[in-house]
């Protein structure tokens, strides 16, 4: 069964995800064009772009355990995926900086002095090196440091979660959600084997 449905994702070009994925944003900027995102358009517009943009996080943070345990494939999917996030991270910023903010002295004392968009912002920043070096020619020239390099995401994604939790006012249980999901995910990428052999050099030294 699980062969049957790799091969079925095999035949989807990874390009199709670059025409899917960035529809949401369009119908999310219909809706607030249209007034349908209630009284508040640019702040509704803002949650969603990020809110979407950190479940595509959570999607391309996904990819390695499930096929480490579930052995479902989506490799291939991974950096449209990653770079489609950027996108929306980036729609998110730039939705807070050009629709909400508009006021560049305003923009820096926010992000000095309000702690969940200075998380917000350390996040987008860790993304940047990641985005730009999405693609062949990078992997070939930065070779091994490559793989170094992109382990940023992790922090990235944690950033992202963060932001969201200390964005809500009071006690809400969908951002802690998307924290102890990407905690899960983290934690999954764990490769016992090579904790131990860590901890046994450790020992020895």
């Amino acid at each position: 069964m699980l062969e049957r449905v790799n091969s079925g994702l095999r035949r989807i070009p990874a390009w199709l995800l670059y025409v899917v994925l960035p529809l949401p944003a369009v119908w999310f900027l219909y809706l607030g064009l249209t007034g349908g995102l209630g009284a508040e358009p640019i702040k509704a517009l803002e949650h969603k772009l990020g809110e979407f943009a950190l479940q595509l996080l959570i999607a391309g943070l996904a990819v390695t355990p499930l096929r480490r345990h579930l052995g479902l494939n989506l490799i291939r999917f991974r950096r449209a995926i990653g770079l489609m996030a950027f996108l929306y991270v980036f729609l998110h910023l730039l939705t807070w900086l050009v629709l909400d903010v508009q006021v560049l002295s305003q923009i820096w004392a926010d992000i000095l002095k309000r702690p969940y968009i200075t998380v917000g912002m350390a996040g987008f920043v860790l993304l940047v090196p990641l985005a730009l070096t999405s693609n062949n020619f990078s992997v070939r020239k930065l070779g091994p440091r490559w793989r170094k390099l992109h382990k940023l995401t992790y922090g990235a994604v944690l950033l992202g979660a963060v932001h969201y939790v200390m964005l809500v006012k009071g006690f809400q249980l969908e951002p802690l959600i998307y924290l102890g999901v990407i905690l899960g995910l983290l934690a999954l990428r764990i490769e016992p084997k090579k904790l131990r052999r860590r901890f046994a050099r450790q020992s020895a030294a």
